[in-house]
C-alpha cells in the first residue's frame, strides 16, 4: 500500500484557500499604492474619512460631506467554485484580474463600491440558496451607501418571487424590518455628523430620480451602457458573458435580473460606469463559464481555434487595462503637483498655497497636506486679475500665466489616447494641465531653483 501524501504545509493550505483573493488584493493594492490620489467624485468620502481621524468627536470642525462606513470587499469566487467548479472560478478571478476598472474601482471610496461590497455578499447568498439574506444585503447597500441599489433589488426580488423561492409576505416582513432599521440607523448617524435630520441616501434619490436632476452632469444616449461602459469594463468577458448564457442555462436565472438591472438604469440620462459596476461580478462568471467551456473542448476540432482567439483576447484585455492604468496614473494632476512642491521648499518659512477648483479635483485632499509651515486655501471665485492683490506664496491652478507670479512647473495630465502606425499601437497623449506659481515680491520662492513652466 503506498504511503498518504504528506500533509500540506501551512503556506500551501494558505494559497489554496486563498491564494486568488491574495492575487485580486494585491492587484487591487497595487493600483492604491501607484495611484493613492483621489478625483472629485472621492473626494466627499475621503474629507469624511479625514475629518473622522483628526477632528474625532470635534464634529463643529468636521466639513460635513458623506459618511458611510467601511465595509470589507467581498469575491464571490469562492461560491463560484462551489457551484460551478474550479476551473469556472479560476477563470472567473483571470478575468477579474485582467479588467482594469473594477479592482481600480476598488481602491476609490466611492458610494458605489462600497454598496459594491454589500452587492457581491448578495451574490453569494443567492448562490447559496440564502434568498433572504440576499434581499438583506441589497437593501443594506440601498438605504445605506447607494439608493440605485433598489433597482437592482427590485430585479433580483422580482425574479426570487417568480421562482417561488420565497413568499411574498415572507419578502414583505423582511424588507420592510430590514428597510427600518437601516434607516434608523443611517439618519442617527448621518444626523449626529451633519447636525441636522438628515437621510443622505434619500436626498440623493430624491434629487437624481425624482427632480431628475443629474443629467445637469452631463447625459449619454440610452444604449451607452450596453455599447460603451461595459464593454470598456469587461473587455474579453464581455462577448463570452453572451456566449456563456447560451452554453449553460444554470447561469440564466441570476444573469437575467442582473442585466434588467443596466436595461433599467440606461433610462437615466445621466450614466457613469461606476453607476451599475454592481452588474460585472455576476457577468464576469456567465463569462467564465464560456471560457471554461472552451478550455474543456480545447482540443476539438473547430474548439480549438476559438480557444486560441480567446486566449489572445485575454492578452489583448490585458494590454488595454495596462493602458488604462497608465492614464488613470496621469489623471491626477493636483495632487503630483501638490508633492512636487512640498519637495521643492522644504524652508521652515511660512508660506499659504491657494489651490484652485480644477487642482482639488484632480487629485488634491486634505490628507496631502503638510503641518506648519504650510497652510492652504481653497477658496473659490477668485478672478485671475485678484491673485496679484492677495498674498498668496504659491499658487497651483489650470493658468499658465497669472500677474504679480511667476510660473514654476506645469504638470502633464491625461488628454487622450492616440493610434499610432507602429509597436504599441496604442499611445497616451498629455499636455500640461495644473501648473504652479510663485509669487514675484517673496525673494524666498525667487531663490529656488525651478525648471519652469513648458
Amino acid at each position: 500500500m503506498a504511503p498518504p501524501p504528506p500533509a500540506p504545509t501551512p503556506a500551501a493550505r494558505l494559497l489554496r484557500e486563498y491564494g486568488w483573493d491574495l492575487m485580486l488584493g494585491s492587484i487591487a493594492a497595487f493600483y492604491a499604492v501607484m495611484v493613492p490620489y483621489t478625483k472629485v467624485e472621492e473626494s466627499f468620502n475621503v474629507q469624511a474619512m479625514h475629518d473622522i481621524l483628526y477632528h474625532n468627536h470635534h464634529i463643529e470642525k468636521y466639513d460635513h460631506l458623506e459618511f458611510p462606513g467601511v465595509v470589507p470587499r467581498t469575491f464571490i469566487g469562492a461560491l463560484v467554485k462551489r457551484k460551478f467548479g474550479r476551473h469556472v472560478e479560476a477563470f472567473f478571478v483571470v478575468l477579474t484580474a485582467i479588467q482594469f476598472h473594477v479592482l481600480f474601482y476598488s481602491t476609490r471610496p466611492l458610494p458605489n463600491i462600497l454598496a459594491l461590497a454589500l452587492v457581491n455578499l448578495a451574490y453569494s447568498f443567492w448562490f447559496k440558496g440564502n434568498y433572504l439574506r440576499t434581499l438583506q444585503a441589497l437593501i443594506v447597500a440601498a438605504v445605506v451607501f447607494r439608493c440605485d441599489m433598489i433597482l437592482l433589488l427590485g430585479t433580483i426580488g422580482a425574479a426570487l418571487l417568480l421562482s417561488r423561492s420565497f413568499s411574498l409576505m415572507e419578502a414583505i416582513k423582511c424588507c420592510i424590518s430590514t428597510a427600518l432599521l437601516c434607516i434608523g440607523f443611517t439618519v442617527l448617524v448621518d444626523s449626529i455628523m451633519w447636525q441636522r435630520i438628515l437621510w443622505p441616501e434619500f436626498e440623493v434619490f430624491w434629487f437624481n430620480s425624482v427632480l431628475n436632476r443629474s443629467s445637469e452632469w452631463g447625459t449619454h444616449s440610452i444604449h451607452w451602457y450596453f455599447t460603451s461602459a461595459l464593454p470598456r469594463s469587461m473587455l474579453v468577458a464581455y462577448p463570452l458573458c453572451l456566449v456563456g448564457a447560451l452554453l449553460d442555462r444554470r447561469i440564466v436565472p441570476y444573469v437575467l435580473p442582473v442585466t434588467l438591472f443596466v436595461v433599467l438604469y440606461s433610462k437615466l440620462p445621466h450614466k457613469e460606469l461606476r453607476f451599475i459596476i454592481a452588474a460585472v461580478p455576476m457577468l464576469n462568471v456567465s463569462a467564465s463559464l464560456a471560457a471554461n467551456r472552451l478550455y474543456n473542448n480545447r482540443k476539438k476540432s473547430g474548439w480549438n481555434f476559438l480557444y486560441v482567439l480567446m486566449l489572445g483576447a485575454f492578452l489583448a484585455s490585458l494590454g488595454y487595462s495596462a493602458v488604462s492604468f497608465m492614464a488613470s496614473y496621469s489623471n491626477y494632476p493636483g495632487g503630483h503637483a501638490l508633492k512636487a512642491l512640498h519637495e521643492a521648499d522644504s524652508s521652515m518659512k511660512e508660506k499659504v498655497l491657494h489651490i484652485d477648483v480644477l487642482t482639488a479635483m484632480s487629485g488634491v485632499s486634505r490628507f496631502c497636506e503638510n503641518e506648519y509651515p504650510w497652510r492652504y486655501s481653497k477658496e473659490e471665485d477668485i478672478s485671475i486679475e485678484e491673485y496679484q492683490n492677495r498674498n498668496f506664496t504659491y499658487l497651483l491652478n489650470e493658468h499658465r500665466y497669472v500677474s504679480g507670479y511667476k510660473c514654476l512647473f506645469g504638470v502633464d495630465g491625461f488628454s487622450r489616447a492616440r493610434i499610432q502606425p507602429r509597436f504599441p499601437p496604442l499611445s497616451l497623449v498629455k499636455v500640461p494641465k495644473v501648473f504652479a506659481h510663485g509669487n514675484t515680491g517673496d525673494p524666498g520662492v525667487l531663490s529656488l531653483d525651478w525648471p519652469g513652466c513648458p
